[in-house]
């Protein structure tokens, strides 16, 4: 069948010196605000560390998020992830980005090694820069080398914290990084972090959830009582319980709740928290003081191979120990 052929006034005319009337810029500009498409959000759905934590709270068990400082630690905590078949995430603090970049590297190339789900975290990303050029690193295998990144702005006000968090929640979706933040402020201070202890704490409220969820997050961390560092004592755990049950009954669905301030918390206290919605359970302290200890006690006592191997044993030792406490074990 022959085409119709346009001709005359009939055919699409050149763009090229085509004449607008003077207040087209403001018409065009008006049609478009009145007709605009929301911007579609990025799909995360595929993000390994989304995956890993979904797949918790479906499952009602909790995710190891192990701090770590140096080789031993991720070499021990991926022994204790594959001999007990259980997802888990490296967790590196900005020190280590500061540090060494290679050992990020040396992260990013062991979780994607290993023989069971492993993710990598940047824990309590406090400043811009960092955060933006912890986005830009890549792993062997071209995705980033971080797969979720906290942006931890609750050192600013509440307002100014839910801007700059959606600004940099933005900026590590467009690169495929699940994020997460810290509506309130968790008290205290850990070796790596910046120093926020003169800060007072400020506990999450409910309401907060839709104002942070709001900024795009996928993790939010809630200040329930727990704080960073030391409790000096079981019997100073005070945690509202109930607070965090209001949290999780916001956040359902929208996103996973991470729990920080670990040190010193005894199973049961761990389980509470996984039974009202946590996921990854931040660890510092719990896995990594046998290992303290040892060195501190050995160091010029024993040769440094000895030194190294036994303390990787110590804190892998620990880990299987804490993938049984919370369910994670046999779930990878």
């Amino acid at each position: 069948m022959p085409q119709h052929v346009l001709s005359g006034k009939d055919a699409p005319q050149p763009m090229v010196g085509r004449k607008y009337p003077k207040d087209w810029t403001r018409r065009r500009s008006l049609v478009f605000t009145a007709f605009k498409i929301p911007a579609m959000a990025p799909d995360l759905s595929s993000n390994r560390a989304v995956k890993m934590l979904n797949a918790a709270a479906e499952g009602k068990y909790g995710v190891l998020g192990v701090v770590s400082y140096n080789l031993e630690t991720i070499v021990a905590c991926i022994r204790a992830a594959e001999a007990k078949s259980s997802p888990l995430q490296i967790l590196l603090f900005p020190w280590a980005l500061k540090y060494s970049p290679l050992l990020v590297d040396l992260a990013a190339h062991a979780a994607r090694s290993a023989k069971v789900p492993i993710t990598v975290h940047m824990d309590h990303a406090q400043e811009a820069e960092i955060i933006k050029q912890a986005s830009q690193i890549v792993a062997e295998d071209g995705t980033p080398a971080f797969d979720s990144i906290m942006v931890d702005m609750s050192h600013y006000e509440k307002e100014e914290n839910l801007s700059k968090t959606k600004e940099l929640v933005a900026l590590c979706h467009q690169r495929g990084i699940a994020t997460e933040a810290e509506p309130g402020r968790i008290e205290g201070g850990e070796d790596g972090v910046q120093d926020t202890a003169e800060l007072e704490g400020m506990m999450t409220t409910a309401e907060e959830v839709d104002e942070f969820v709001a900024t795009g997050i996928d993790f939010l961390a809630p200040a329930f009582g727990n704080m960073h560092g030391d409790y000096h004592g079981v019997h100073n755990i005070r945690l509202d319980y109930d607070r965090l049950q209001a949290v999780q009954n916001k956040a359902r669905g929208r996103v996973q709740l991470v729990l920080h301030g670990t040190n010193e918390f005894p199973p049961d206290i761990m389980k509470k928290c996984i039974d009202r919605g946590v996921t990854r359970v931040n660890v510092n302290k719990v896995v990594l003081s046998e290992y303290n200890a040892y060195v501190a006690e050995n160091t010029h006592k024993v040769p440094l191979t000895q030194l190294m191997e036994t303390g990787t044993k110590l804190i892998q030792e620990a880990c299987e120990r804490w993938m049984d406490n919370i369910g994670s074990s046999g779930k990878a």
